[in-house]
């Protein structure tokens, strides 16, 4: 309605806004930037474990009985130790994954965006380059990047296709950067080994969806930020930007339109 002065969102993501009608109108915009950022990265890095050992296939054939006598290459998966992980965005959550990751033996960083980062990158010594080339090398794949024209569906079949048949892709941004039907289809050929998907499109994702049938997909319900601790302290950054933009007084996180 015309009396609307004042949006917060309970997010650091911004693309469910209207935002060109936002900047027409003069609404201010509150969010909730860097408070999720290690809630998000743990969580990134549970599912590219849980993708590239297997966890739930492997949990669930302790369940059915498929767990009998031990078999070498049963239930095998991938490693983190002497690989390349590629990391699509490196921002406040890319950095974080990154230094996550770097313990357990990583031999290399890869990064690309909308232009390099050396000050971020120099504590992981990451290289920038094309996109393309961070899907041929890389072992690992994490999108951490924002949802903007420029990303939306950037991980599509020509990327895939570059991408080693040994790799894992992750996605804890946004499910519009990624064409879901190319990626189904690189998983169920072979041409990719596993992924992990936080995000979806839609959200929720269908339980008819193809996604679902496949056991090399581990996919969550967009969990990303969701310890009590983090959803807390976004409550609370939320409601303290409304009530400085009603006053209007400077927000703790105001979007800049």
């Amino acid at each position: 309605g015309p009396d609307l002065k004042v949006i917060s969102t309970l997010s650091v993501g911004f693309d469910h806004l209207a935002l060109d009608e936002i900047k027409k109108r003069g609404i201010r915009v509150g969010y909730t930037p860097d408070v999720l950022t290690d809630a998000t990265a743990e969580l990134s890095v549970a599912l590219l474990l849980s993708a590239c050992r297997r966890l739930p296939e492997a949990a669930e054939q302790v369940k059915s009985g498929g767990w009998t006598t031990w078999k070498p290459l049963w239930m095998c998966g991938y490693g983190l130790s002497d690989s390349t992980v590629g990391i699509i965005g490196l921002g406040r959550i890319g950095q974080a994954v990154a230094r996550r990751l770097k313990p357990f033996g990583v031999r290399k960083f890869l990064y690309t965006g909308s232009g390099p980062k050396p000050e971020s990158a120099a504590e992981f010594g990451a290289e920038f380059v094309p996109l393309m080339r961070l899907a041929e090398e890389s072992d690992f794949v994490v999108v951490t990047c924002a949802l903007t024209p420029a990303t939306q569906g950037m991980c599509n079949k020509d990327f895939f296709g570059r991408m080693k048949k040994t790799s894992v892709f992750v996605n804890t941004s946004r499910g519009s950067v990624v064409n879901q039907e190319d990626l189904y289809n690189a998983l169920a050929n072979g041409q990719i080994a596993a992924a992990g998907l936080d995000v979806t499109t839609p959200e929720p994702l269908p339980t008819d969806h193809p996604l679902l049938s496949l056991k090399n997909c581990v996919i969550l319900p967009h969990i990303g930020s969701a310890t009590y601790a983090t959803r807390s302290t976004m409550a609370v950054l939320a409601a303290n930007n409304l009530l400085a933009g009603l006053r209007g007084e400077p927000m703790p996180h105001e979007l800049k339109l």
